[in-house]
């Protein structure tokens, strides 16, 4: 249903972070299964900010020293701007830097805060998604949806040994049965990062074919790599294509584009962890 991300703060509260595609859906599907077990509170009124890049635990300390013992993944509650923030060290881009939930009524404050440390600079959605894109992660609605298994989107690390078959609690959770049978049995497709043999970008929709001209699979996310300076995207295609090296062709404009099935990431990712 999604990829979110869910805080343990320690407290008995866990803090849940919805993509906002999938906000409605997310919080029903909650509230339905978990109101007798707990409390489902919607926090309204707050914003995202995203802190990313090299200098982020430099700027980050700044505000709140005590984020420099922070290490990848690991979340807090500090004060910026005068206001409580839920903070977690991670991000969307592949590099260190922080997320930051802050209310509402302080985003412009904490952004202007932000900007104000020469080492910050304004960017948008779309350098996160070319940022993503290198860094090899997904995105919801494009490569990951409702009839995508996480075997199919090389994703398996996500469900912990304890929930596999032969785990010490296995199952359990919505679609166990499906993922279970995913791995004993093998999937047709799999998720694989594409590297386009030509300066044309790959974009997602793309019909990739093999030397025959069948269809074999297609493009879900595809963009210019800033960072590397060339063409990159990820999709789906035939399990038995799916090994780093195998060459295919992307149709763009109707025309076929050279590709090569590549591992991923693309650009080394470069989260802090102490």
């Amino acid at each position: 249903m999604d990829d979110l991300m869910v805080a343990n703060f320690g407290d008995g509260r866990l803090f849940v972070v919805v993509n906002a595609a999938c906000k409605a859906q997310d919080i029903a599907h909650m509230q339905q299964h978990l109101s007798g077990r707990c409390k489902v509170e919607v926090l309204a009124d707050r914003a995202l900010l995203a802190l990313q890049g090299p200098a982020a635990g430099t700027v980050m300390a700044r505000l709140a020293p005590e984020t420099a013992k922070m290490v990848f993944m690991n979340t807090a509650t500090v004060t910026l701007v005068g206001a409580e923030c839920y903070i977690s060290r991670s991000g969307y881009t592949g590099e260190d830097g922080f997320e930051i939930s802050v209310p509402a009524d302080k985003a412009e404050a904490l952004a202007k805060e932000l900007l104000s440390h020469p080492e910050v600079a304004p960017i948008g959605l779309g350098a996160r998604d070319s940022l993503r894109l290198e860094a090899g992660l997904c995105l919801y609605g494009h490569d990951l949806d409702q009839n995508t298994s996480p075997v199919e989107s090389s994703l398996l690390w996500a469900l912990s040994k304890v929930r596999r078959a032969d785990g010490a609690r296995p199952g359990g959770y919505p679609g166990a049965a499906v993922v279970f049978e995913h791995i004993a049995k093998g999937v047709a497709r799999k998720r694989v990062g594409l590297r386009p043999n030509a300066r044309v970008p790959v974009r997602e929709g793309a019909e990739l074919v093999d030397a025959d001209g069948r269809k074999v699979g297609v493009v879900t996310s595809g963009g210019f790599g800033p960072t590397l300076e060339a063409p990159v995207a990820m999709g789906y295609v035939e399990t038995a294509l799916a090994k780093p090296g195998t060459q295919l062709s992307a149709m763009v404009r109707g025309k076929p584009v050279p590709v090569e099935v590549a591992s991923t990431p693309f650009v080394p990712q470069r989260y802090y962890r102490g």
